[in-house]
């Protein structure tokens, strides 16, 4: 069954007014039936520049602003009160990020893996990637030092997350159809 399409907004307003819920019950079961693959959405970007200026390149934003937060707070935090928020988001920063960016590249879709399956993933690449940036590092002139560690591991968290934002805006923008199944 074929549908027209209509914004989010307005389907929105008409689920609940059909089905007499809140909004935020029927935006919310909405959003299932596109991670179910029953409804598509139209990402209204026309380019890739528009896509991650626009809410589809939101977490590609907060994950660099991560990194940049992190990256800063390595080279600046030398004070107690600094220095704590410094040992919580360098951790997060070595273990987490790398290996979130190279899952989201790897499955862009959100409906390929479970939430504990990302987060697993996440950490596991996170602990296999960031020896083998370290094992790179070793054969440059730079060496295993603090600085050429948080510059690789920010240049490869970053690039491998524009990559990710590019595969997720080829996938909504080859499926930008209206229709439900």
């Amino acid at each position: 069954m074929v549908k027209q399409c209509s914004t989010v907004e307005e389907a929105v307003e008409e689920v609940a007014r059909r089905t007499g819920k809140s909004r935020y019950e029927a935006a919310y079961e909405l959003m299932l039936q596109v991670k179910a693959g029953r409804l598509a959405v139209e990402s209204g970007a026309d380019n890739f520049l528009a896509y991650i200026l626009g809410p589809g390149g939101a977490w590609l934003w907060l994950i660099t602003a991560t990194t940049a937060a992190a990256v800063a707070l390595v080279f600046l935090a030398q004070s107690p009160p600094l220095i704590y928020l410094r040992y919580i988001l360098g951790a997060f920063f070595v273990l987490f990020l790398p290996g979130y960016s190279l899952v989201e590249a790897l499955y862009p879709r959100g409906d390929e893996l479970s939430p504990l399956e990302r987060l697993a993933l996440s950490i596991g690449l996170s602990l296999a990637v960031v020896p083998l940036i370290g094992l790179l590092l070793n054969y440059t002139p730079f060496g295993i030092r603090l600085g050429p560690i948080a510059a690789s591991l920010a240049a490869f968290t970053t690039a491998v997350v524009l990559y990710a934002t590019y595969r997720k805006y080829r996938i909504e923008s080859l499926g930008s159809t209206c229709r439900a199944t």
